[in-house]
């Protein structure tokens, strides 16, 4: 998650994402598979990823051309027309709550400019357009093209939390700009969300199911089935301590 400043200290945001890929990097190297989506897709973005050496799965999109084995420049959908699918499985679709009878091909292309050689693994989602991953991984076989399908397949949960952290614990309200205090502030949102996520734990789900019934009943279909409800976690406990405020300055 970044965000560039604006007024007096403004910045662009493409110079605070390549200073963010530069400190994982430099913490962790070749141990983190980054996840992007379309709007990293370019050859600026990419020229970024290859001095670093990041391995990635970037979703590309439909119109922008690779070249093919052959060094012909090709749209995604040309390279792959005609071609049969290597292996097909149900793949559960987090955002609409369905499984989807979904199959990879793979083939190796490489990027124009750069003529870095990487992999297209190819999604096809039944009743859906499908996925078009570009990857610095190897993807020469079912199995490895299924890991980078799986791999992108988790963003949308990656998107969920994060999009919790920025609206539900204010992770993106911070405006002050000495790191210092906002490192302070971003500890104390991370403490909240450890104790959130600490509740859905299979030994407090008996805590849990009553917070939820008695402080943020719902009868909808949807807001049972949820998997992690951490929302509807948030304002239970927000109601239990507005009826039963606790003795937090007892502790002081």
């Amino acid at each position: 998650m970044c965000r560039a400043f604006t007024g007096a200290q403004k910045s662009q945001k493409r110079p605070e994402e390549s200073a963010v890929l530069a400190h994982i990097d430099q913490l962790w190297g070749k141990e983190v598979l980054h996840v992007w989506d379309r709007g990293f897709a370019g050859n600026p973005w990419l020229t970024q990823t290859f001095l670093h050496g990041a391995l990635f799965v970037l979703r590309w999109p439909k119109n922008y051309q690779l070249l093919d084995e052959q060094e012909q420049l090709r749209k995604p959908g040309e390279i792959s027309k005609g071609k049969r699918s290597w292996n097909h499985r149900l793949l559960w679709d987090a955002r609409r709550r369905c499984q989807r009878d979904t199959g990879i091909i793979a083939f190796q292309v490489s990027e124009p400019t750069h003529h870095q050689p990487l992999w297209l693994v190819i999604a096809r989602r039944k009743g859906q357009s499908p996925w078009y991953l570009l990857t610095s991984e190897p993807a020469h076989s079912p199995q490895l093209a299924w890991q980078i399908v799986l791999a992108y397949a988790r963003r949308w949960q990656v998107e969920m939390a994060i999009r919790y952290n920025k609206w539900e614990l204010a992770f993106e309200s911070p405006r002050v700009f000495k790191w210092t205090s906002r490192h302070k502030l971003l500890w104390i949102a991370g403490l909240a969300y450890a104790f959130l996520l600490s509740l859905l734990a299979p030994t407090l789900q008996t805590l849990s199911a009553w917070l939820l019934r008695t402080f943020c009943h719902r009868t909808g279909k949807r807001s049972r089935e949820t998997p992690a409800p951490l929302y509807r976690l948030r304002i239970a406990l927000s109601f239990l301590w507005l009826t039963h405020p606790p003795p937090f300055f007892s502790f002081l």
